[in-house]
């Protein structure tokens, strides 16, 4: 399991995280799975620490320093974190294994990443949007759902067999939407996708990442 340390040496990968943003969950589910030992930083996205906007001037979470690393580069792209720690350590075998596995993740990553967060936002935020509602968006992004629950109901998680990449990727998304109105997900005919649902936000895995961390505080030594 990945390690969080609040002080550790010159040469610990540092993440700035937010605990409740889906993206920063699913780079804290893989470097847990890939065992990466790491010093996290947990902020308020309303008061985003000097240090991290040094490192990612877009401002968003989240974003791990390979400190001690040559140039000591900057990962600020979820799915990046992801990869680069399954490529240090992958004992579970969340990394497809077929260039046809791979072309697949991708792109209902990129699905998730774009269409469905694009109506999930709007759904859950619909003033932000000018809507009166989010309802239209709302039922265009369960016909995203219906899809994952049709894969769902020939195999018991989106990967295959067994929790990969692809569902950890999605699995905060989804629980975000779920969410948003819980009775009326409930309602919804996708058994297979609330069953996996569940069996996520019951894991030791989703408990481990969602530990409450106190604030990081920026000293001189950042």
């Amino acid at each position: 399991m990945s390690v969080w340390l609040d002080d550790t040496s010159a040469h610990t990968p540092v993440l700035y995280s937010f605990r409740r943003c889906p993206y920063a969950m699913r780079a804290r589910l893989a470097l847990r799975a890939g065992g990466v030992v790491y010093e996290h930083r947990e902020i308020l996205l309303k008061n985003k620490p000097a240090h991290m906007l040094a490192l990612s001037p877009q401002g968003t979470v989240p974003v791990l320093w390979l400190r001690g690393q040559v140039n000591s580069p900057v990962l600020a792209q979820s799915l990046d974190i992801m990869l680069w720690a399954l490529r240090q350590h992958d004992p579970q075998a969340w990394l497809p294994t077929t260039q046809a596995a791979w072309t697949h993740t991708l792109a209902r990553i990129a699905c998730n990443d774009g269409p469905f967060k694009q109506h999930l936002d709007r759904y859950k935020y619909p003033q932000r949007s000018g809507l009166s509602d989010g309802l239209v968006d709302r039922d265009q992004a369960a016909e995203l759902l219906r899809a994952l629950d049709a894969d769902l109901q020939a195999n018991p998680y989106l990967s295959g067999p067994h929790w990969g990449l692809q569902d950890a990727a999605l699995a905060p998304f989804v629980r975000q939407f779920a969410h948003v109105d819980a009775a009326w997900f409930a309602a919804q005919p996708w058994t297979a996708l609330a069953a996996w649902l569940a069996r996520f936000e019951a894991s030791d895995d989703f408990a481990a990442v969602m530990q409450k961390i106190p604030l990081w505080v920026p000293d001189t030594s950042a």
